[in-house]
């Protein structure tokens, strides 16, 4: 059965806006968002834990195990670790990475921040990241939350998204624009 994008999106948006609503009520939204930050570190490391959440192979009972057994490995407890369960024993972890990004979303929007996500060629030091930090707050006039993503295949450079602009300054891109402007002068 094939989802649509805005199928899965709207399924990450409730789940999302409900767990914040209850991390909001018990005072834990940075305990949460610190727990799901864990959590996706664990789904990037692992083609397993991926897989897992991907397939539809796998039953409802199967995957809350599995879940279960991994939230209590990696000790995300509380409110996080029942959200994990609640969305595995629903069959809805392939939601589980648009309902992070969705929580961040909304959290970011709670405390008053614009959200932008960076990926970079390369680590950023603690100096770059407080430079770029001021830089897209006096872009967005508001205080801005970075959620940074390491992607060595830019070569160097940076690409920004914070809401519905895009800013790449990557030098892949640079060098595609250039091999197509050869190619229509040649």
């Amino acid at each position: 059965m094939a989802q649509s994008g805005s199928m899965i999106s709207g399924v990450a948006e409730r789940y999302a806006g409900s767990l914040h609503e209850l991390a909001a009520q018990a005072n834990s939204v940075a305990k949460v968002e610190g727990d799901l930050t864990r959590f996706e570190a664990l789904i990037e490391g692992s083609d397993d834990l991926r897989r897992l959440i991907e397939s539809p192979v796998f039953s409802s009972d199967d995957q809350l195990k599995a879940i279960t057994a991994i939230a209590d490995k990696a000790k995300i407890t509380g409110l996080t670790g029942n959200f994990l369960r609640v969305v595995a024993r629903n069959r809805r972890l392939f939601a589980i990475p648009g309902m992070i990004a969705a929580f961040r979303r909304i959290a970011s929007e709670a405390r008053g921040e614009v959200a932008a996500d960076v990926i970079s060629a390369h680590e950023l030091t603690a100096a770059q990241k407080a430079e770029l930090k001021a830089a897209l707050k006096s872009v967005a006039g508001k205080d801005v939350a970075i959620n940074l993503t390491v992607d060595p295949s830019l070569l160097g450079g940076m690409v920004v998204k914070m809401g519905s602009r895009q800013i790449d300054t990557s030098l892949k891109t640079k060098l595609a624009s250039l091999k197509l402007a050869l190619k229509e002068v040649g």
